[in-house]
């Protein structure tokens, strides 16, 4: 069974330190000239702790779905703030003529993360959406689940991905903090994305 490793998912299965201040930070990415500035007090996630967040998420999809997960996905950063803020970045291999069309993989993925969530947290109340959202002049799928928890907490967690080629690119947002929140959609929607 051929799934994403949902980042939304791996943060709220485990848990995280709390970081020292922070100053903004411009990031570049030259596989997709895409340029980012990160907002203040989000701290870059060491590889190590990353992959041990993966295999917790992996672990609960494929508990839910009874099968195994293949992970293609190559990181390009992830930056956290306190417990439950997070902002990653991945990309991943997806040929259209081997891997299907790409809105429908798309659909099925979210609803993989819905199911998913349902599942772990039975408890919880979901809602979520579909839409598009341009950045940077182009055009990206979004899907977005908010979780209330039994006590109070609310969670919104956000997917962004388009296809560059034959690679396709995902932005993942997961807050708690509204403040937080809109520093990270003002970074991402001020990004800019070059001619490749």
């Amino acid at each position: 069974m051929k799934k994403y490793i949902l980042l939304a998912l791996v943060t709220i299965l485990a848990s995280c330190n709390v970081q020292s201040q922070t100053k903004k930070k411009e990031v570049f990415n030259k596989d997709f000239n895409w340029t980012i500035t990160i907002p203040e007090n989000f701290e870059t996630v060491a590889p190590e702790e990353w992959a041990k967040l993966q295999n917790k998420g992996v672990d609960a999809i494929e508990k839910t779905y009874d099968g195994k997960v293949e992970n293609n996905a190559k990181t390009i950063f992830v930056f956290k703030s306190d417990q439950f803020n997070y902002f990653e970045s991945n990309y991943q291999p997806f040929d259209s003529t081997k891997d299907g069309n790409y809105l429908e993989s798309f659909r099925s993925v979210n609803d993989l993360f819905y199911g998913t969530f349902k599942s772990q947290m039975p408890n919880a109340t979901l809602d979520s959406a579909s839409a598009t959202e341009t950045i940077s002049g182009l055009t990206f799928q979004t899907f977005r689940v908010t979780i209330h928890f039994p006590n109070k907490m609310v969670m919104d967690c956000w997917m962004f991905s388009r296809l560059f080629g034959k690679r396709e690119f995902t932005v993942n947002i997961m807050t708690v903090d509204k403040q937080k929140q809109k520093a990270l959609f003002d970074a991402w929607k001020n990004s800019t994305f070059g001619q490749n």
